[in-house]
């Protein structure tokens, strides 16, 4: 079938489409670190500007052996960088995976050999388009009922937009020959402070033999101030095979900047079934400073500072669970007090209580009148 636009165009054309919806007004920086893993979906927002993010899965996936080739076992590294220079709103991200396959021949006999090399390698950025803001209904003290009803705008997802493209610098086992591109759209739904879903839809490899249409659903829920889970749900189809895989699994926030994961999925190949397990990583080099934006006039805001809307834009795996968590990690300090009118940033010492010395008096002995004793020797 002939395409209406090339596939540079089409990239192209949603790369632009992105950017005419540009607004700094809303950060998109975290306090927490704003992580994907451990799950195969991707969160409308960015990490932010002057973040450095390393996201990164061990990870071992086995499954049955069918004629004539496959490859029933592999083991292997994938991983992400994440960083934003220019807008809030717009990320720039590279994903791979690097891993050593076992592959088979099944036919009167079974023989196998081992390959290494990456799987898949893409270089993207996405744009957040839209995003949707919610009522703080815990200021509602008229009305039990208000307070406690479903906010219907939460049923209307934020939304972004992906392009990329694989180079196509592949071991030989899935090297397609050529450059291509990639597309996609992803949504978030935060139907609570404790549950969100996040639905990515994405055509790969645009223009070539194996392109590839393919989704994946993710629900997130809170377990405490630290503890996270997931389960996934992920397909993939192309004109040779079809793929699935169901899997759920934890994440815990070590620090604000450090997020510990695992998984667990059963997985479809074809014919081939099996399962997938992973344990991996995620770090952040945090060197954002907010910017206070008005009349036209962009400043840097003092260090320690934070707009109100970079507390509104706390979405990482993390981040956008624990919205309210603001200071687990911080250690106040009770020596210093904070005064002055509003506006003032003063400070000063708080007063330290110090006792007075306790002295002890020895008594003195009053010596006798010499008179007297005179008076009395007569």
């Amino acid at each position: 079938m002939k395409l209406l636009f090339s596939t540079k165009q089409i990239a192209l054309i949603i790369f632009l489409c992105s950017i005419g919806f540009i607004d700094t007004m809303h950060a998109q920086y975290t306090e927490v670190i704003n992580s994907n893993r451990p799950g195969f979906s991707e969160s409308p927002y960015s990490v932010g500007t002057g973040v450095y993010q390393f996201e990164s899965n061990f990870f071992f996936r086995n499954t049955s052996i069918e004629p004539t080739f496959s490859r029933p076992q592999s083991f292997g590294v994938n991983f992400a960088f994440r960083t934003s220079f220019f807008f809030e709103r717009l990320e720039l991200n590279l994903t791979g995976s690097y891993q050593r396959d076992k592959v088979a021949f099944k036919n009167i006999f079974t023989s196998h050999y081992f390959e290494s090399g990456f799987s898949e390698f893409t270089v993207g950025a996405k744009y957040l388009v839209y995003q949707q803001e919610y009522k703080d209904k815990s200021k509602e003290i008229r009305s039990w009922k208000k307070r406690n009803a479903f906010d219907w705008k939460r049923a209307i997802p934020s939304v972004a937009v992906y392009a990329g493209v694989n180079p196509d610098m592949l071991s030989e086992g899935y090297k397609i020959g050529q450059f291509s591109p990639k597309a996609g759209i992803l949504l978030q739904n935060d139907f609570s402070e404790s549950f969100n879903l996040i639905t990515n839809v994405f055509y790969d490899k645009i223009g070539t033999d194996f392109s590839e249409l393919s989704y994946i659903i993710t629900a997130t829920i809170s377990l405490s101030d630290r503890w996270s889970t997931f389960f996934e749900n992920q397909g993939a189809s192309n004109k040779f095979v079809s793929k699935g895989n169901v899997g759920t699994g934890l994440a815990f926030l070590y620090s604000k900047d450090l997020q510990f994961n695992s998984s667990l999925r059963l997985i479809t190949e074809g014919k081939a079934t099996g399962f997938y397990g992973s344990f991996g990583i995620s770090y952040r080099l945090d060197r954002h400073k907010d910017k206070l934006i008005s009349d036209g006039n962009t400043d840097e805001l003092p260090e320690g500072k934070e707009t109100r809307y970079a507390k509104k834009n706390r979405k990482g795996f993390f981040g956008r669970m624990f919205g309210k968590v603001t200071g687990i990690f911080k250690k106040k300090d009770k020596s210093n007090k904070t005064t002055g009118k509003k506006g003032e940033n003063e400070t000063r010492k708080k007063p330290r209580r110090v006792r007075k010395k306790k002295t002890k008096v020895k008594p003195v002995k009053k010596k006798k009148d010499d008179s007297k004793e005179e008076d009395n020797n007569e």
